[in-house]
């Protein structure tokens, strides 16, 4: 039984046949009420302004902060242009719709939330992980979405 349990395993081996297991995506660090996308230039964008409330997950405790208003202001990944574009789309597309999103990952840099007074300059690289998720499809905490919506309604 051992010898032909050895048997198999050189003959998966010879063949490419035993898989090892691979690490899985980033978990989410990002999730957004959007308000609005800003696009730079409309037609072909370089640069991105996404407006909103926004809670992030602490990478140290992978605890959920707390939510606050402001925006993100990235500039697209070069090599990844076209996938960007296609994810602030995705942003633009559920801006307003009072739908949580979530993006970005935890192992990536890990853009700045600016505040809703702070000047647009500066933008720093769109972070790619899973694309944009939209949340409702999983079990967030009542308290985050709550937290989400209550700092988007202060004006």
């Amino acid at each position: 039984m051992t010898r032909r349990l050895g048997s198999l395993v050189v003959a998966g081996l010879a063949m490419g046949v035993l898989t090892v297991p691979t690490q899985a995506s980033d978990p989410i660090d990002t999730y957004c009420l959007i308000e609005k996308v800003v696009f730079e230039p409309e037609d072909c964008p370089e640069r991105a302004q996404i407006w909103g409330a926004c809670a992030r997950l602490n990478r140290r405790t992978t605890a959920t902060m707390s939510a606050s208003r402001g925006y993100f202001y990235y500039a697209v990944p070069p090599g990844r242009e076209e996938v960007a574009r296609a994810e602030w789309m995705d942003l633009k597309r559920v801006a307003g719709k009072d739908q949580v999103v979530g993006f970005g990952g935890m192992r990536g840099p890990q853009a700045r939330f600016r505040a809703t007074t702070e000047k647009v300059m500066s933008p720093e690289p769109y972070p790619l992980n899973v694309g944009v998720v939209k949340m409702n499809q999983f079990n967030l905490p009542e308290s985050l979405v709550t937290d989400l919506k209550t700092v988007l309604s202060r004006r």
